[in-house]
């Protein structure tokens, strides 16, 4: 039978899963896919929290101890999350020793409500690094544009980073400035280049899902044609920046330092439209030196029925070039596109994180109440946050 995530791996796309809860750690299913699936790291974010939290009574203990002491809501979430993820990192270290700290990561974000505030970022990332006070973490930082110093703040600290919510080539640009620039002070401080990981995750289905909606709007059939291209082709050209960029004079000198580079990370990878294959975000965008983070039904899909052609790449620059062009012509501006994704991709991130915070509000109050399973208060709270997405 063909392992299609071994030749999916062996292609240079390290399979990361996007999704996290204690019922997936104390039952061995992340250890599983970690062993069975070629699982070799792990993202989350407020809205896989806040479901996790309603769906499961192995919180409850917590809950109760957290009310019990009279822990704030802001804290105790982080008290929640934190022991997720150190348990996720402790799962995935084999994979993080076997490829010597560049896999077996599990990421973390920071508030998000804070994106634009660039010292309470980089102070909330050191909180975070300092609590799960594992390696092999990342601490996930949004790409705004004020984020982009924190990026190069944290690093310089020797904290490992994942970019989140890049959606635009000219952003990416920017964020792997901030990675060398924060490498090289990083370097200046004597932190060890080795130990700093970090990735950038570049967002793909949520692109298609903006274009597709105004290529509708204009109705003509050479715009209903570009429908599902945009979003592989705005990859692939950041992939393009990305092999130039750490081709560099400039990275060399990093990497003879010992650096790591930071690879891209395709995220936001299920598909938003049923029409479109469910592995197109996958067998479109396989090429050495990625990471693709999926939700469990798109790796077992994946693994069922994905095709690993080698790169797809590296040699569909022009292509991809062409697609931008036409969808140019039809009227699609790219970039109005690209601001508001990002507009909307801090927003829905701040939802998600206040449901959060509301259900576990609830959750701790039906802990000191003692109302039954405190979990349980959260349900609606969880759902509403599901709705809002991210990844």
């Amino acid at each position: 039978m063909t392992d299609r995530l071994k030749e999916l791996t062996a292609a240079g796309v390290a399979v990361w899963l996007d999704d996290l809860s204690r019922v997936r750690l104390s039952s061995g299913g992340l250890d599983q896919l970690r062993r069975e699936k070629h699982v070799a790291g792990v993202t989350t974010n407020p809205t896989i929290f806040a479901k996790a939290l309603s769906d499961a009574d192995e919180y409850n203990w917590q809950l109760r101890d957290l009310a019990t002491r009279g822990i704030e809501v802001e804290e105790s979430v982080r008290m929640l999350t934190t022991y997720d993820v150190r348990w996720a990192c402790d799962v995935m270290r084999p994979s993080y020793d076997g490829s010597e700290g560049v896999d077996g990561r599990v990421s973390i974000e920071v508030d998000p409500r804070v994106a634009h505030d660039s010292d309470r970022t980089v102070a909330e990332a050191k909180a975070l690094w300092w609590l799960v006070d594992r390696p092999n973490l990342y601490i996930k930082i949004p790409a705004t544009e004020e984020g982009l110093s924190a990026i190069t703040d944290t690093l310089a600290e020797g904290i490992s980073v994942n970019v989140t919510l890049i959606f635009g080539l000219d952003r990416y640009s920017a964020v792997m400035e901030a990675f060398l620039a924060g490498l090289e002070q990083a370097k200046a401080n004597g932190h060890d280049l080795s130990k700093i990981g970090s990735v950038a995750s570049f967002f793909v289905s949520r692109v298609d899902a903006e274009v597709d909606k105004r290529l509708e709007k204009v109705g003509s059939e050479q715009a209903k044609s570009l429908r599902g291209k945009a979003a592989v082709a705005n990859a692939q050209l950041a992939y393009e920046r990305y092999t130039e960029v750490f081709s560099s004079d400039r990275w060399k000198a990093l990497a003879a330092a010992g650096a790591h580079p930071q690879r891209p990370l395709w995220a936001s990878t299920s598909t938003k439209n049923p029409d479109y294959r469910d592995v197109i975000y996958v067998e479109e965008l396989i090429a050495p030196g990625t990471v693709n983070t999926m939700p469990e039904s798109v790796i077992h899909a994946y693994a069922d029925h994905g095709e690993t052609r080698g790169d797809t790449i590296t040699g569909a620059y022009d292509a991809a070039r062409k697609v931008f062009a036409d969808l140019k012509s039809v009227g699609v501006d790219l970039d109005d596109v690209i601001a508001t994704l990002e507009r909307e991709g801090v927003e829905k991130f701040e939802a998600s994180w206040q449901e959060l915070l509301d259900g576990v509000r609830k959750s701790l109050e039906a802990a000191a109440a003692g109302k039954g399973s405190p979990n349980k208060a959260a349900k609606g709270n969880a759902k509403a946050a599901e709705r809002a997405g991210g990844a």
